[in-house]
């Protein structure tokens, strides 16, 4: 199992970023997926998960109405949109893979490099 986060880069606040993650999972439909971000001396935290249905999508606070979580099955990626960023957006970004939708990251089984999202003032 792969996953691979890209879309990351240099952006001015109130600008717009789309990640990508591709997972190289042979059932990709059956999994919950999690967008999750570092940024440097802080811990891990949630951005967004949704389900495998795509029904079902979760956000941190300082994700609801700025950020879009998205899942395109018939091509094993996750999307998350993300716009109006703000410099304290800046941060790596990661997707994760899990059985069930979850904010918690210890929750998901599978991670994927993640890719660095740089928001100027």
């Amino acid at each position: 199992v792969q996953l691979q986060a890209s879309g990351g880069g240099l952006v001015q606040a109130g600008g717009s970023l789309r990640l990508s993650c591709a997972a190289s999972i042979h059932t990709f439909s059956n999994f919950a997926y999690g967008w999750f971000r570092q940024a440097p001396g802080k811990e891990r935290e949630f951005v967004a998960a949704i389900m495998w249905s795509g029904r079902n999508a979760y956000y941190a606070d300082s994700a609801k109405g700025r950020f879009t979580i998205s899942r395109d099955n018939a091509k094993n990626t996750v999307y998350l949109q993300m716009n109006s960023l703000k410099p304290e957006d800046t941060a790596n970004y990661s997707c994760a893979a899990g059985f069930q939708i979850a904010t918690d990251p210890r929750s998901y089984n599978y991670w994927g490099q993640g890719t660095q999202v740089t928001v100027s003032s």
